[in-house]
């Protein structure tokens, strides 16, 4: 076993007052099966977590992000997450999920309930606890209005 702590890269992308998520695969083993959360993953070696989560936005929604701006780094249970934001220059339709059960734009209602509706789920499923605090952290930080 190792100490060695995993480290990630992940997106707050917005696009009018909406926040983009992906809905993980309901596969047991994986982690937060069945939960929204953010796009991103993994860091590689030799990346920099910003060259990181660009790579991860192509591969998962084929998707390049125009402005990418970090927010903060947060950590816990052997996860350091680095954290960037930037608006959704497109909408929904043109991006193409290829990692993930569905994505959605969610609103601050739902961010806060902890809970969002999935059509390719055909039901509510629940936001990640780290990610939902993550997001609720930027708009508070951002002052938006929820």
């Amino acid at each position: 076993m190792t100490d060695q702590m995993i480290t990630v890269a992940i997106a707050i992308l917005y696009r009018q007052n909406s926040f983009l998520m992906q809905l993980r695969d309901n596969i047991p083993g994986i982690v937060y099966p069945g939960c929204w959360g953010f796009f991103g993953g993994h860091i590689e070696l030799g990346e920099t977590p910003e060259v990181a989560v660009r790579r991860e936005l192509e591969e998962e929604i084929s998707y390049v992000a125009e402005e990418l701006l970090p927010f903060g780094c947060y950590e816990d249970l052997g996860v350091i997450r680095h954290v960037f934001h930037g608006p959704l220059s497109v909408s929904l339709p043109e991006l193409v999920l290829q990692e993930g059960w569905d994505l959605g734009l969610l609103e601050p209602v739902a961010i806060r309930a902890g809970r969002h509706y999935s059509v390719q789920a055909g039901e509510e499923r629940p936001l990640t606890g780290i990610h939902q605090r993550i997001l609720l952290d930027f708009i508070n930080a951002e002052k938006l209005c929820i």
